[in-house]
């Protein structure tokens, strides 16, 4: 099976659902994390343009420690609108070379604009993937329609999961991967006086203590026609 999960910045998987990848990868299934933007806006002190290279490397050694695939497509901060043709495009080019069986995402009523961009742009982009005659200006193809879950909200907020995954096992190797956006971690702590590695441990914990186990990560599917199956596809 084959699994891309699609974030608008840099670290959301590694916050939301890189415990499950890791039990994805771990199982022997193919992962793919794709950022729809560069996460070049995310510091007071660092410039845009070497943040954005910074935050790509950060990224890529996440990826590595499950041996996913990683892809960026690389635009600003604040500046994706899911009115995008442009982004609509490149993103349903991404899905018809992946292929997915499933796909998590943000959900339509995350926290800021970028996420919600994303998960209005998935939504549109898997549809236009399934049409052999719907052309992009950089190719063609043809993807299946698949199932989409919704990952959780930093902070839990207005997102009630349907389902768990107990990433108990592997959420170790999620807070690894969430160790590597080192710039995202030390700006918080030195700006916001956030401790980011405790504040997402206490979110997984959390979702564990609702479904009965030590950490869990929590989702929702969309549902609609075509999308949907009889078969668990979550690990």
């Amino acid at each position: 099976m084959k699994i891309i999960a699609i974030s608008a910045h840099p670290d959301d998987i590694e916050i939301n659902c890189a415990g499950t990848l890791a039990k994805y990868s771990k199982a022997g299934h193919d992962v793919v994390m794709c950022n729809m933007c560069s996460g070049n806006a995310g510091h007071f002190v660092i410039q845009p343009d070497e943040l954005q290279k910074i935050r790509q490397k950060e990224s890529e050694r996440s990826a590595a420690i499950i041996g996913a695939e990683h892809i960026t497509l690389g635009y600003g901060d604040m500046s994706l609108y899911y009115q995008s043709k442009e982004a609509r495009d490149r993103l349903t080019d991404v899905l018809r070379a992946v292929k997915p069986d499933l796909i998590i995402t943000h959900t339509p009523e995350d926290y800021m604009s970028d996420h919600i961009a994303v998960s209005k742009l998935v939504f549109d982009a898997t549809f236009a993937a399934s049409l052999p005659h719907y052309r992009t200006s950089s190719g063609e193809g043809f993807a299946d329609l698949c199932p989409i879950y919704y990952m959780d909200n930093l902070g839990a907020f207005r997102f009630e999961p349907t389902e768990y995954v107990d990433v108990t096992d592997t959420f170790e190797t999620k807070m690894k991967m969430l160790s590597c956006h080192e710039s995202q971690m030390k700006w918080m702590k030195e700006h916001d006086k956030i401790d980011f590695s405790e504040t997402v441990r206490t979110f997984t914990r959390m979702r564990g203590l609702q479904c009965g186990v030590q950490y869990a990560e929590g989702f929702k599917q969309m549902l609609g026609w075509g999308r949907m199956t009889t078969v668990r596809l979550l690990p």
